[in-house]
């Protein structure tokens, strides 16, 4: 399971690396992708999704592939309009489909284009920003690198459980050695691409705290659902909920840190 894990998590390591330095149509075309994806596995997880995908899945994907189509022809003003049309669009199938949907798996239906879609969708608003080819790796360098540092200083030094009910192995001695991990690396990496070095250390450190909300609100969906995976796409890791459920919660944030610190 190890070498699996070790294996996947470098593919997807060097795929992320090809895709995010490509930008423009590869990176929009991969994050559509990869956010259809999730909300595919968030509807599964949330009973959405039966034994084969009906109208309410449908619709969802399509809200996601618009959204993602005006935000790549420029249209920023008009994302608000298609979330809202999604919305109806989904209350149409409720409403003409009825009794086959009830009203929760509506709600976990737009939850989800909100969740996979929207806020994934932030990396590539980040990476097409301007200075976005060096402000982008700092969504995955205080989500990954907190991650890490978390579980270094956790096995090390961690006594006091931070959330024993969702995750009985996260420590807050823990989350404090991954806020500050994740500060010290984006100072030495805003000194190395010779940004804002407090900027970019704020940003991290403020990026780490969000990532770990990301990373057990995702367990609490699952243990919620009783699952333990989201899915099976990425061999050792589960599905794209499993590997980004932290970088989601970060993206907006590092996206809007960085217009408000650095714009």
């Amino acid at each position: 399971m190890f070498k699996t894990r070790l294996i996947s998590g470098i593919v997807l390591v060097l795929a992320a690396l090809l895709v995010i330095i490509s930008g423009g149509p590869v990176l929009y075309g991969a994050l559509m992708c990869v956010s259809v994806i999730g909300a595919g596995e968030l509807m599964r997880a949330m009973k959405v999704h039966g034994s084969r995908y009906g109208l309410l899945e449908v619709t969802s994907f399509l809200t996601i592939i618009v959204y993602y189509t005006v935000l790549f022809l420029g249209r920023e003003d008009l994302q608000l309009a298609v979330l809202i049309g999604g919305v109806i669009l989904n209350m149409f199938v409720y409403v003409f489909t009825y009794p086959r949907y009830h009203a929760d798996q509506i709600a976990a239906a737009f939850f989800s284009i909100v969740y996979a879609g929207v806020m994934l969708s932030f990396i590539y608003q980040t990476r097409m920003m301007e200075g976005g080819a060096f402000l982008v790796w700092l969504i995955f360098l205080c989500s990954w690198g907190c991650d890490t540092c978390a579980y270094c200083v956790g096995m090390l030094i961690g006594k006091h459980k931070m959330a024993p009910v969702l995750s009985p192995k996260k420590s807050v001695e823990g989350a404090v050695g991954g806020v500050v991990g994740a500060v010290l690396l984006g100072a030495v990496y805003g000194a190395a691409v010779k940004g804002e070095i407090l900027e970019y250390g704020v940003i991290c450190g403020a990026g780490a705290l969000i990532s770990m909300v990301g990373d057990l609100a995702a367990s609490a969906i699952k243990r919620n659902h009783d699952i333990k995976d989201y899915g099976t796409l990425i061999p050792g890791h589960g599905g794209i909920m499993d590997r980004f459920d932290s970088v989601i919660f970060t993206a907006p944030v590092i996206y809007y840190l960085a217009r408000l610190l650095l714009g």
